[in-house]
C-alpha cells in the first residue's frame, strides 16, 4: 500500500492534467508485464508496438520506483509530448543529483542512470530523442482517439471537482484508490507512507494505466497520482452488440450503443471516438434519444455534455444487462 496523508491546503489545490509522457512510460510497463498476450483492449496496439521499444530500453530497465526526472509531472493541464520532452531536456543538474541520491542513498546507482550524472545533457537528449522515436511509431497513430477520451475524462472529473469538491472526487477516482480523510491509499504491493503538507495534488488519468497506479513524490511542491482513465476501449475498435441484445432490438444497434455509453456523460465527439461512429451519426442518434426523453443535454463551458434521464437509466438497467456480453472488433 502507498499511503499519502494529505493536509487541507494540499487537498484544496487538487487539479487534473494529462501526461503524454506518462502514457509512454505506462505503455511500456504494460508490454513488459504481459510478454505474451496483453489484456483487452490493448491487443491490437501491442502487436504493432512490441518491435518498437529499442529506443526506450532505459525505461524497460527501471525498477517500479524511479526518480521523477525520467518522467516528470506535467507543467500544464494539457501538454503535448514535445513540451514534456523539452521539460525533460531542461532538467537541472541539481534536480538529477538530488533525486538519484534520494533513490540510491548508498551510492549504488543503477548503471543506466549513471550517464545522467556524468554527462547530464547528452543523457537527457538521448532519452528525449528515444522517447520521441517510440512515440511517433507506437503512440502517435492512436493519440487522436486517446486524446479525445482523455479530454472527456478531464472534463467530467473537473465538473465533479467543481460541483462536489475534492472529497467526492477522490472517493470515486478508481477501485484501487481509497480516500479516508486525510489518507489517500493506493492499493499496490509496494509499502510506502508519506505526508503531503502545503503542496498540490495532481491527478493524471492514463489510457495505458491498466492498474499501474503511479505516485510521484520527488517534487517539493507537488504530489502526482495517476489512475486508469475511462475511454481505453477506443483502442479496441467498434463495439458490436450480441445477437440477443434486447436494447438493440428495441432501439437499433447504434442508439443502443449510444444509450449505454451515456451511463457516463459524454460529448458528441467523445461518443464518436469511443464508439467508432461518425459525429453526424452520433448527432442523429442523440436527436432521437432526446426526443424520446431518455437523454438530456447540459452545457459545460463551451462544450455540451449528454447524459441519461431516469427513463434512460431504467432502460439500460432493464434491457441492457446483456451488454456484458458485448464483443469488440477492430
Amino acid at each position: 500500500m502507498i499511503r499519502i496523508e494529505i493536509d487541507e491546503p494540499t487537498l484544496s489545490r487538487t487539479r487534473i492534467a494529462i501526461s503524454p509522457l506518462a502514457e509512454v512510460f505506462c505503455s511500456l510497463t504494460l508490454l513488459q508485464r504481459n510478454p505474451g498476450t496483453v489484456p483487452w483492449p490493448y491487443e491490437d496496439w501491442a502487436r504493432r508496438a512490441r518491435g518498437l521499444t529499442a529506443s526506450v530500453s532505459l525505461y524497460l530497465s527501471l525498477p517500479s520506483v524511479s526518480p521523477d526526472f525520467l518522467c516528470p509531472p506535467p507543467l500544464t493541464a494539457m501538454p503535448t509530448i514535445a513540451e514534456q520532452l523539452d521539460q525533460v531536456r531542461a532538467t537541472p543538474a541539481e534536480v538529477i543529483e538530488h533525486e538519484i541520491a534520494k533513490h540510491y542513498p548508498d551510492g549504488d546507482v543503477l548503471p543506466g542512470l549513471r550517464p545522467f550524472l556524468d554527462d547530464r545533457q547528452a543523457a537527457l537528449d538521448r532519452l528525449a530523442d528515444g522517447v520521441r522515436a517510440y512515440w511517433d511509431a507506437a503512440l502517435a497513430p492512436s493519440w487522436p482517439a486517446m486524446r479525445a477520451a482523455l479530454d472527456e475524462e478531464v472534463l467530467l472529473r473537473a465538473r465533479a471537482l467543481a460541483a462536489d469538491g475534492p472529497d467526492a472526487l477522490l472517493a470515486k477516482l478508481h477501485e484501487r484508490i481509497r480516500w479516508e480523510r486525510p489518507v489517500l491509499t493506493l492499493v499496490k504491493p509496494l509499502e510506502q507512507s508519506f505526508r503531503a503538507v502545503n503542496q498540490r495534488l495532481l491527478l493524471v488519468p492514463l489510457i495505458f494505466s491498466r492498474g499501474a497506479l503511479l505516485c510521484s513524490c520527488d517534487q517539493p511542491d507537488l504530489v502526482m497520482v495517476t489512475y486508469q482513465s475511462r475511454g481505453a476501449a477506443a483502442l479496441a475498435g467498434t463495439p458490436v452488440p450480441a445477437a440477443d441484445d434486447r436494447l438493440a432490438v428495441l432501439l437499433g444497434r447504434g442508439r443502443a450503443a449510444v444509450l449505454r455509453a451515456l451511463t457516463t456523460p459524454a460529448t458528441t465527439t467523445g461518443l464518436a471516438t469511443s464508439l467508432g461512429l461518425a459525429p453526424s451519426t452520433i448527432s442523429e442518434h442523440l436527436t432521437g434519444l432526446l426526443a424520446a426523453g431518455v437523454v438530456h443535454r447540459r452545457r459545460a463551458g463551451r462544450r455540451v455534455l449528454y447524459g441519461l434521464e431516469p427513463a434512460g437509466v431504467a432502460l439500460v438497467r432493464l434491457l441492457g444487462e446483456d451488454s456484458a456480453r458485448t464483443e469488440f472488433v477492430s
